[in-house]
C-alpha cells in the first residue's frame, strides 16, 4: 500500500486571528489534494504565546468543529513546550542551557520548537505559515487600475516542488512591510527618512523598493500575472554569504532534515529567517510561483470571506496602532542588525556599524516628527546594547545550530 504524505501547516502565533485564517481556508486547503494520486494528509501545528498580546487560552481555541473532521489540528501549549525540555533534559540529550535556547516562545524559539514536534510525529513536509496571511493574490490592471484576486493553491504550490528540493519560498503581495505610507512631499525630509530606513534596512527591506512603492502603488504591492498562472520557479542562489528567505510560505522538507538549519535570533529581536538564510548554502532552495496576501495592520480581514475591496488604502501615519507597529518592527530589526552586520562582513564591522548609527541618530529626528507622540530614541539606546553583545550572540547563533544537529540524531 502506498505510503501516505504527512504535510505540515505550522503557525507560531500570538494572535488569536489565527483561528480566522483556519476556519476560512480549511476548506480549500483539503480541496487542493483532491484530485491526486498519492493520498497527502494535513496536520496543523498551532503554537501559541500568550504573553504576545496578553491573551488568553481560549482564543486559541476558536476552530469550528468541522475543522477537525478533515484536518488533524495539534496544539502546542506553554506547558508542553516545559514538559519536552525538561524530557530532554532528563534524558541528558540536552543540557538546562542548551534546551533553554533552543526550544520556547518567540520568532525563532517558536520555530525550533514547531519543527523539532513535526520531525516526532513524522511530517514529511512542513509549510510556516504566519497568522496574518491569506492564499489569495491581488493583482492590478495599470490601465484600469482595476484590482482582481486570485486564489492561490499555496499548499499544493509547495508540495509540487518541495519534493526536489530542501527548501521552497513563496510570494507576497499586499501590505508587505510594517512601514506606513509616507507622502515624500516638501513637509518631509527625504534624505533624513532614507537614513533612517537604510539603518533599519536588512537584506529584504531596502529604501530603493521602499520608495518605489510609495511612489507607484501607495506601499502596496501587486502580484505579478505570470507567477499567477504558477509559472516561473527557480533555484536561489547563494550570494556567498546565504540564500535569503523569508519566514512564512517557507516549506522545509523534513525528509532532507540534514540540510535544514535552525532559527535563532538575539533575544527580543527578529531576523530569525535572516539567520535561517545563513545556513542555506548547502541546501538546494527554489522560489515557488505563488502568494499569499499580506494583511500587515490586519485591516482586511474579510479577504478570509471572500470580500474582496476594491481599492487598497493607503495606511496612513496618523493611526495609533500603526505607529506602534511601525516602532515595534524597526526595534525587532535594529536589535538583528549588528549580529547581521557580524555575520555579513567581521573585517568591516566597527566601521558598517558606526555607519549605522550615525544614519539613526539623524533618521530619528524626522522619524519622531512624522510620528509626534513617540519617541524613536529608544533604537539608539537598543543599537548600542545589541551591538555590545554582538559577540555572545554570534555564539548562541552557532550554537543552536549545534543544538539542532545533536536533536537531529
Amino acid at each position: 500500500m502506498e505510503k501516505t504524505i504527512q504535510f505540515g501547516l505550522g503557525f507560531v502565533t500570538g494572535r488569536p486571528n489565527v483561528c480566522k485564517v483556519i476556519n476560512n481556508t480549511y476548506e480549500h486547503l483539503i480541496n487542493q489534494f483532491k484530485n491526486m494520486e498519492e493520498k497527502v494528509e494535513l496536520t496543523i501545528f498551532i503554537l501559541f504565546d500568550l504573553g504576545y498580546q496578553y491573551t488568553t487560552r481560549v482564543d486559541f481555541y476558536g476552530l469550528m468543529p468541522n475543522v477537525y473532521k478533515d484536518v488533524k489540528i495539534k496544539y502546542i501549549t506553554p506547558e508542553d513546550i516545559e514538559e519536552m525540555k525538561k524530557r530532554l533534559i532528563g534524558r541528558e540529550k540536552l543540557t538546562k542551557e542548551e534546551a533553554e535556547l533552543f526550544f520556547g516562545h518567540g520568532h525563532a524559539k517558536g520555530r525550533n520548537t514547531l519543527m523539532y514536534y513535526a520531525l516526532l510525529r513524522g511530517m514529511d513536509y512542513l509549510l510556516f505559515w504566519d497568522d496574518d496571511e491569506y492564499p489569495v493574490a491581488c493583482m492590478k490592471n495599470e490601465d484600469t487600475k482595476e484590482i482582481t484576486w486570485k486564489e492561490q493553491n499555496n499548499v499544493l504550490m509547495h508540495y509540487k516542488y518541495i519534493q526536489n528540493a530542501d527548501v521552497t519560498i513563496g510570494y507576497h503581495c499586499g501590505y508587505i512591510s510594517p512601514i506606513p505610507y509616507v507622502e515624500l512631499n516638501e513637509d518631509v525630509d527625504e534624505k533624513l527618512f532614507k537614513d533612517y530606513i537604510e539603518a533599519i534596512s536588512n537584506e529584504v527591506v531596502s529604501w530603493d523598493s521602499i520608495k518605489q512603492k510609495f511612489i507607484k502603488d501607495n506601499g502596496i504591492t501587486y502580484a505579478d500575472k505570470s507567477l499567477c498562472n504558477e509559472e516561473g520557479a527557480y533555484e536561489i542562489k547563494s550570494d556567498g554569504v546565504g540564500k535569503w528567505v523569508v519566514g512564512s510560505t517557507l516549506c522545509l522538507n523534513l525528509r532532507h532534515i540534514d540540510k535544514i538549519p535552525a532559527f535563532y535570533n538575539p533575544e527580543g529581536a527578529r531576523g530569525e529567517d535572516t539567520f535561517f538564510s545563513t545556513k542555506l548554502n548547502d541546501s538546494k532552495v527554489i522560489k515557488v510561483p505563488v502568494y499569499h496576501f499580506h494583511d500587515g495592520f490586519l485591516k482586511y480581514t474579510n479577504i478570509l470571506r471572500k470580500k474582496y475591496p476594491k481599492i487598497l488604502r493607503k495606511i496612513k501615519l496618523e493611526d495609533e496602532q500603526i505607529a506602534k507597529r511601525f516602532i515595534q518592527a524597526s526595534r525587532g530589526w535594529i536589535k538583528y542588525k549588528p549580529l547581521f552586520l557580524y555575520i555579513m562582513n567581521k573585517q568591516n564591522y566597527n566601521e558598517k556599524i558606526k555607519e549605522t548609527y550615525n544614519k539613526l541618530k539623524v533618521g530619528i529626528l524626522e522619524v519622531n516628527k512624522l510620528f509626534e507622540g513617540e519617541d524613536c530614541n529608544i533604537l539608539l539606546e537598543d543599537l548600542k546594547e545589541y551591538d555590545k553583545n554582538v559577540k555572545k550572540h554570534y555564539e548562541e547563533y552557532l550554537k543552536t545550530n549545534e543544538i539542532w544537529n545533536k536533536l537531529k540524531k
